[in-house]
């Protein structure tokens, strides 16, 4: 079999069953695990899967400009964002990671709620310029232009200093095994730190990223307190988690 067509077949398989196992494939097409996983890592550095222990799984399809992730589900974000301003109470202080669905917060938040709003993302920040009765403070550091947002170590020292009441975490993969994950190691520090800064944290995610893994892991499943969905509950998020369906 011609390397492009095995490359071709994998990539069928893997959005068949939602997974490659080597071992598995390897005597199935008779070919050697080396060749299977060197197919694995030149499929990995062109997004099209990521590659765990023992073989691969889709890569999140939200791994593309930020640009083209705004226009993307654009009134399901905003249904999620409905139920994000609905979690912020009067005197709460919320750390809000970067993020499209998160630039929808703002608008359907009421004017009146009075709040302390944290974030590494100007674009954010300046959303809540009508919103007087929240305080904005505005975490900086070296702009990360694919999500346009703050990272490195001024980011992850001023975040640590904040005890929040809630996150409201941005993710790219929510993953039964794999748990909370990211694409990108900087932003995926960030993310951790804000998570341990807060007593809750929820994430609002779209259908195109759930059981969808990025190469780096934020945490597990069981360090969110809510997950908001616009579809059912699915039945791998541990008991513990709340979820809202939109």
């Amino acid at each position: 079999m011609l390397n492009s067509s095995r490359k071709a077949l994998l990539l069928d398989r893997l959005t068949r069953d939602g997974q490659l196992v080597v071992a598995s494939l390897s005597a199935e097409l008779g070919v050697s695990e080396d060749t299977l996983r060197r197919d694995l890592r030149e499929l990995a550095v062109q997004g099209k899967l990521v590659r765990v222990h023992g073989g691969a799984v889709p890569a999140s399809p939200t791994h593309v400009s930020l640009d083209r992730r705004r226009a993307l589900h654009a009134e399901d974000k905003q249904g999620l964002a409905q139920v994000a301003a609905d979690l912020i109470a009067d005197g709460m202080i919320v750390l809000v990671d970067g993020g499209t669905t998160h630039m929808h917060i703002a608008a359907a938040l009421p004017l009146t709620r009075r709040a302390t709003v944290v974030t590494h993302s100007p674009g954010l920040a300046a959303s809540f310029e009508f919103h007087v009765g929240i305080d904005v403070v505005l975490i900086g550091g070296r702009i990360f232009r694919h999500s346009m947002v703050a990272l490195g170590p001024e980011a992850g020292l001023a975040f640590a200093k904040v005890k929040a009441d809630l996150c409201l975490l941005g993710v790219t993969g929510l993953h039964p095994a794999h748990g909370l994950t990211t694409g990108d190691p900087g932003e995926a520090e960030i993310k951790q730190i804000m998570v341990e800064a807060a007593a809750e944290t929820a994430v609002l995610v779209t259908a195109d990223k759930i059981g969808q893994i990025s190469p780096w892991r934020i945490a597990p499943l069981e360090a969110l307190s809510t997950l908001v969905s616009h579809g059912d509950r699915p039945d791998w998020l541990p008991p513990s988690v709340h979820h809202v369906k939109v």
